[in-house]
């Protein structure tokens, strides 16, 4: 794509948006061409901070653009991403892709029929720490992994004004804490370990009193008996230890990488132990997270226009997305029946 790249947002409704406005504005690569929001005081509000246009009218920005970003509610990701696909205009798609396996299938068919590269935000892949853990896991230095813990989540479920927001009604976001904040830990567990074939899982709202769930922990089993617990909700106070890395060899905290547990954690992010060290004592590894340091949540723009710029897919799939989200549903299953549930793997819709 040798012009630059006209972008605009669909739906300013998650806060996400304006990480990747700031790229859409900033970058070499992009010109922002606007927002499109259903919500017509907000969608204009969001254009003029960052100084573009807005339009009333969703079927003339996606005539003036050539990619959009999606950071609307997420049950109206399924719908937008047909109309901008129906029209050959590329998509990178703030999490979770969707609240059911039922659009996630919409999307995809969509993708498929419009033959447009389609992007699924999830940040964590980005992370350079998070590069550290997957390449010790696979290289083995922590022996055989049979445990990883992943607890993400925020505090904003405190906050009166936030639970408020769409977030908190389920027929806007699908879902609660699990959905929302726990797809991020899910495509984690699932970049770490692979495929998980089976869910337990239990949720509850009981702490916030909510419509949806607050809190929610599942976990997951591995064709090779390895578990990943996700753990995630949305009145964390205060945490540390966001991910837990357990080996035959050795083990792995990182600790920092969740709102939760960001402002608090100040040095020392990742520390390794290996059997066999002289002293019986933490390795700090010297690598500084991007969610600590800065431009977290950018990445997934930036990479987006790279991308697109080079003709290369993107990183992170639509496949990643809809994999996750069966992840979660499995999860929701197995929380309503208290039984072991199965994990689909769905594959590209016929």
């Amino acid at each position: 794509m040798g012009s630059r790249i006209r972008v605009g947002i669909l739906g300013f409704a998650h806060y996400h948006a304006n990480f990747w406005s700031e790229v859409f504005r900033d970058s070499a690569l992009a010109e922002f061409a606007g927002v499109w929001d259903h919500d017509a005081e907000r969608g204009a509000a969001s254009a003029e901070k960052y100084g573009v246009r807005f339009w009333p009218d969703l079927g003339e920005l996606l005539e003036g653009c050539n990619a959009v970003a999606v950071t609307s509610e997420t049950v109206h990701h399924a719908a937008l991403i047909e109309q901008a696909a129906a029209r050959g205009r590329h998509v990178l798609c703030e999490k979770p892709l969707a609240a059911t396996l039922e659009e996630c299938d919409r999307i995809a068919r969509a993708v498929a029929q419009s033959g447009i590269t389609f992007m699924q935000s999830f940040p964590k892949r980005f992370d350079p720490v998070n590069h550290e853990l997957r390449r010790m896991i696979r290289e083995g230095e922590l022996g055989r992994v049979w445990l990883v813990r992943v607890r993400h989540g925020h505090f904003h479920g405190l906050e009166p004004e936030f639970i408020r927001q769409w977030y908190m009604d389920p027929a806007l976001s699908g879902g609660g804490a699990l959905l929302d904040e726990g797809v991020h830990a899910a495509d984690l567990l699932r970049w770490l370990l692979g495929e998980p074939e089976s869910v337990t899982a239990t949720i509850s709202n009981a702490a916030l009193g909510l419509a949806v769930e607050d809190v929610a922990v599942a976990v997951f089993r591995f064709p090779d008996g390895a578990l990943g617990e996700l753990s995630t909700g949305s009145g964390f106070a205060a945490a540390d230890n966001s991910v837990e890395v357990y080996g035959t060899e050795g083990s792995a905290i990182l600790s920092g990488v969740d709102l939760a547990s960001r402002d608090l954690t100040t040095e020392g992010f990742l520390k390794v132990y290996r059997r066999g060290q002289p002293e019986r004592r933490w390795t700090v590894s010297p690598i500084v997270p991007r969610f600590k340091s800065g431009g977290f949540h950018q990445q997934n723009a930036l990479h987006f226009l790279e991308a697109l710029a080079l003709g290369m897919a993107p990183a992170v799939t639509l496949e990643d997305g809809r994999r996750a989200v069966a992840m979660i549903v499995a999860a929701y299953a197995a929380a309503r029946t208290g039984q072991r549930t199965p994990v689909p793997r769905p594959g590209r819709p016929a």
